[in-house]
């Protein structure tokens, strides 16, 4: 009677319908495969950062794939501190919301008091669409904002006499992307929401099983084209340049229309240290970081793995100088490298207006760590024992914190 019973439960199961997870199931299989393999793994350690971020991304696309659908959009975070990809900067805020380029949104929100808030329309592919007028990527500057700080845009359909709060969806656009961007981490962000003008007021369709196995296959391709997309930008932008150098400013690849970057990477021994030189700029946003070579931003909550123009020590001559190392230089601009000894350099400047030139951008030397005191003409006042360093990181601490809550 048990073989029985067990034949006629096998026999069902190999004649019914694949798992609904199936796909999904195969697209982490392959994304393992891929971390497994990548050319630039040398240690257990670079191996293991890879499976936390395969860890990350598996609970990102799962998530992400029920906010998929278009009748009832809602603004989710798009990368962070525990779902990092795409270089996430350190000091900014990633919301999107998935869109359909015929409908009409209204997103509403209320400004808060971080340096720059900005839009962009994209593309399913992570690419900028095309849009009438090049209004697919812009900061809050083009926005009507009320003395409360409240504003009101809306984006669909390409019309006439639409008005200065009406964007236009670009052929293909799937995704409206927010950034807010902080400067002071104490600054604090604001409010915003999306709603679609024919579905308001109405509820989404019930998730059945049909609407189930489509958002599993959604999360398979999410999670394989995550990690395919990702692992080519350290190549294409950065890995061809010669190491321990940075570029001069440029517009950013795909990225927004005030934003410049200078891009290098780095590959230091134990002993090492590169000392980088940078005029404070005048742009309303500079910021540095260090990345890994799984092209996502390194802990920096934790460890001062980043620094903007408002929290770095600028010497008396104007200048922001910088010591990325694995040992600690003593001094306030360290860069912690948190034990690796290759990753990615990023600098962005953005709410720019004017060109980022050669002259804002930085200066690198390699140098022995016993040396960097010799490379710095303002060693005395940039130095730091332990408990002024604690109370950097605690600063970071708090304010993150705050910065995630409300």
């Amino acid at each position: 009677m048990t073989h029985s019973s067990t034949t006629t439960e096998a026999d069902t199961s190999s004649s019914g319908p694949p798992p609904l997870t199936a796909p999904f199931l195969a697209a982490v299989a392959q994304a393992e495969t891929l971390i497994a393999g990548a050319e630039f793994v040398r240690s257990d350690q670079d191996l293991a950062e890879g499976y936390d971020y395969l860890a990350a991304s598996i609970a990102a696309c799962l998530r992400l794939s029920g906010a998929h659908g278009t009748s009832h959009p809602y603004f989710v975070s798009s990368t962070g501190p525990y779902a990092k990809m795409g270089l996430d900067n350190p000091d900014t805020l990633y919301y999107h919301a998935n869109i359909e380029p015929t409908a009409e949104y209204v997103v509403s929100g209320v400004r808060g008091s971080t340096v720059d808030l900005s839009f962009q329309v994209l593309k399913g592919d992570y690419t900028a669409t095309d849009v009438p007028g090049g209004a697919d990527a812009f900061d809050d500057r083009r926005i009507p904002i009320a003395a409360d700080g409240s504003f009101s845009l809306r984006f669909g359909p390409l019309k006439p006499d639409a008005g200065p709060d009406y964007f236009p969806l670009g052929e293909g656009a799937s995704m409206l992307a927010v950034r807010e961007v902080y400067s002071d981490w104490s600054e604090r962000k604001g409010s915003i929401r999306i709603e679609r003008v024919d579905t308001i007021g109405t509820a989404p369709v019930e998730p059945d099983l049909a609407r189930l196995r489509k958002r599993y296959g959604a999360a398979a391709k999410m999670l394989l084209t995550r990690v395919h997309t990702w692992f080519n930008f350290p190549k294409w932008f950065y890995l061809d340049l010669p190491v321990n150098t940075l570029t001069a400013p440029r517009l950013t690849p795909g990225g927004l229309s005030t934003q410049y970057s200078s891009v290098g990477h780095f590959d230091l021994a134990d002993d090492q240290a590169l000392v980088i030189t940078v005029p404070k700029s005048d742009a309303p946003y500079q910021g540095f970081q260090l990345g890994s070579l799984w092209y996502i931003s390194l802990d920096y909550v934790n460890h001062q793995t980043s620094l903007n123009h408002a929290q770095a020590q600028v010497d008396s001559d104007g200048m922001i100088r910088m010591v990325v190392s694995k040992q600690d230089p003593g001094i306030a601009n360290w860069i912690e490298t948190t034990g690796r000894t290759r990753g990615i350099l990023q600098f962005r400047w953005q709410r720019t207006d004017r060109p980022m030139t050669e002259a804002d951008g930085p200066t690198v030397a390699v140098v022995p760590i016993g040396e960097v005191a010799q490379h710095l003409p303002y060693f005395e006042h940039n130095r730091i024992d332990a408990a002024g360093w604690r109370d950097r990181i605690s600063a970071r601490q708090r304010a993150f914190a705050e910065r995630m809550l409300g």
